[in-house]
């Protein structure tokens, strides 16, 4: 099935917002509309309402469109009154369609402000969305707006429900580390690798000291894996090294965390002239840890919990504007996020072009045919 034809399948049982006799367009012809502008450079209601009036002809043949181009106050309106977590849900069943299964893939789950989505009028804040990145596919899973006066860690949980996590191994920044987290990933059929801070003062208590002393004896009688890497470019050498042990019954009968199999140590050294640093991270996880190729396995999912950042949120701000958008009023920032994640994702699954994902935006703005194809998948 073609990225477009899961896409109208799936978005066709949405709830339209609207009265009866106030629906002059339908709604999958709004939401491909904004789909293909946002795709071709558009940021903002306005100029997804020209991008529509430019390429009407274009679209006219893939549209019914009765009452032709809706304006930018219809694509304001519906996307304000838009139920978004409706909207959440239509959005996971399509990248559950056109998703390729990957056994092993790491799932980072990390939350991102929308800064310029306040109102002061209002008193609305910026809303905080937190996202879930398939690190492999480079795949946005789905995504959670965090309530007002709450966080993450509720957010969390409701946004896990959503997906299929089987065969997974999903992370988190030490906000996610939380028992009741590990539990819900563990019985939805995914493995955990979840950063260990202060936040969990006990366990980061005893993690801490008991590496500190098996460092300290050089791992002595002790079963443990190992696993080095070493990367260096433009004067920069960085060296990352992660230490593992998988006989940790102890502090699982201290604490009580579930499917608790293994305690992880990375450590991140960064070379640039005469410059040295050096960050110590802990991780607790679900996989096994007692020898150099889990040490490895461990290591690269927690480095690969980075990629949201680089790859995802990086992304959203540098070639979508995002943190730039002043939509605001009503769920539209919220919905208008979930369309922007909308369009990375098949932009991401475009790889006849070799070029960023701004100028692949740029390249379907200017070429319909290149549209057609991220569109189509041919």
């Amino acid at each position: 099935m073609s990225p477009l034809l899961s896409l109208t399948t799936c978005f066709a049982v949405l709830p339209d917002p609207r009265v009866e006799r106030t629906r002059l367009h339908a709604l999958t012809d709004i939401l491909v509309i904004a789909l293909c502008a946002t795709l071709c450079g558009a940021d903002d209601f306005v100029a997804i309402a020209a991008w529509g009036r430019a390429q009407a002809a274009w679209l006219r043949q893939r549209l019914a469109l009765p009452h032709g181009i809706p304006s930018h106050d219809t694509f304001d309106r519906v996307f304000r009154r838009l139920d978004p977590e409706a909207f959440a849900r239509c959005f996971v069943a399509w990248v559950e369609a056109v998703r390729e299964a990957t056994d092993g893939e790491v799932v980072a789950v990390d939350g991102k402000t929308l800064r310029h989505s306040f109102d002061r009028a209002s008193g609305q804040a910026a809303i905080h969305m937190v996202s879930a990145w398939a690190t492999q596919n480079r795949l946005v899973l789905g995504q959670r707006k965090v309530a007002a006066k709450s966080n993450e860690i509720t957010a969390i949980p409701a946004l896990l429900a959503l997906l299929d996590l089987h065969g997974c191994i999903v992370t988190t920044d030490a906000m996610g580390c939380q028992k009741e987290i590990a539990r819900q990933i563990v019985a939805q059929g995914g493995d955990y690798v979840l950063a260990l801070k202060e936040n969990q003062p006990a366990l980061y208590a005893d993690v801490v000291e008991f590496f500190a002393e098996a460092r300290a004896t050089q791992f002595a009688k002790l079963a443990h894996g190992f696993h080095r890497e070493v990367e260096g470019d433009h004067g920069r050498i960085e060296s990352r090294r992660c230490w593992s042990v998988g006989e940790i019954a102890w502090l699982r009968e201290r604490h009580d965390w579930e499917a608790l199999s293994s305690i992880a140590l990375l450590e991140r050294e960064r070379r640039v002239g005469e410059q040295r640093s050096v960050e110590v991270s802990y991780y607790i996880s679900s996989l096994a840890g007692g020898d150099d190729r889990q040490a490895r396995r461990l290591g690269g999912a927690a480095r690969g919990h980075w990629g949201i950042e680089n790859q995802l949120h990086w992304v959203l701000d540098v070639s979508f504007a995002e943190d730039a958008c002043r939509v605001r009023c009503e769920h539209a920032a919220q919905n208008l996020a979930t369309v922007r994640h909308l369009a990375l994702n098949l932009l991401q699954q475009e790889h006849s072009a070799k070029l960023g994902t701004k100028n692949k935006r740029l390249r379907a703005g200017w070429d319909t045919s290149y549209l057609q194809k991220i569109l189509t998948g041919v």
